[in-house]
């Protein structure tokens, strides 16, 4: 059931989401201050795996080396409230690779109160690779 999120949380959210993208310069030793110690981490679907904990990111975030974007930039933010501190806050992400290239994906995101703010509890990224998701009009070929 959806719970009415105060102005000040909404702004808190954001702000987390936002510092994600502004650590990805190799702050890693800062990432206690956007994720749970419990996070989960979802990346399956772009084939990189699941990870849990924070520890086990920033692991994998050295072992993924250059294959690491170079720059985060999280956008179209949407955040509802849960109940009982948790959020959820649905965004799309634009990756630029070190190539030069441009990945588009989307964020879920599940925020919970921890240590006095909010953080990312589970973060389950998914890739854009068609438009409209796919969807399209019936009987209209490939016009």
């Amino acid at each position: 059931m959806a719970h009415e999120l105060h102005a000040e949380d909404r702004q808190a959210i954001g702000e987390i989401l936002s510092l994600h993208g502004r650590l990805d310069g190799g702050h890693l030793g800062r990432l206690g201050e956007i994720f749970t110690p419990d996070v989960v981490y979802d990346m399956s679907a772009v084939g990189v795996g699941t990870f849990e904990g924070i520890e086990t990111i920033r692991s994998a975030a050295l072992r993924l080396g250059q294959g690491n974007p170079i720059a985060h930039h999280v956008t179209n933010v949407v955040i509802s409230g849960e109940g009982d501190g948790l959020a959820t806050a649905l965004s799309k992400g634009l990756m630029l690779m070190a190539d030069g290239t441009l990945a588009s994906v989307t964020h879920l995101d599940t925020l919970r109160r921890h240590d006095g703010g909010w953080r990312i509890r589970r973060r389950v990224i998914s890739p854009q690779r068609t438009p409209l998701g796919g969807a399209r009009l019936a009987g209209a070929g490939d016009r």
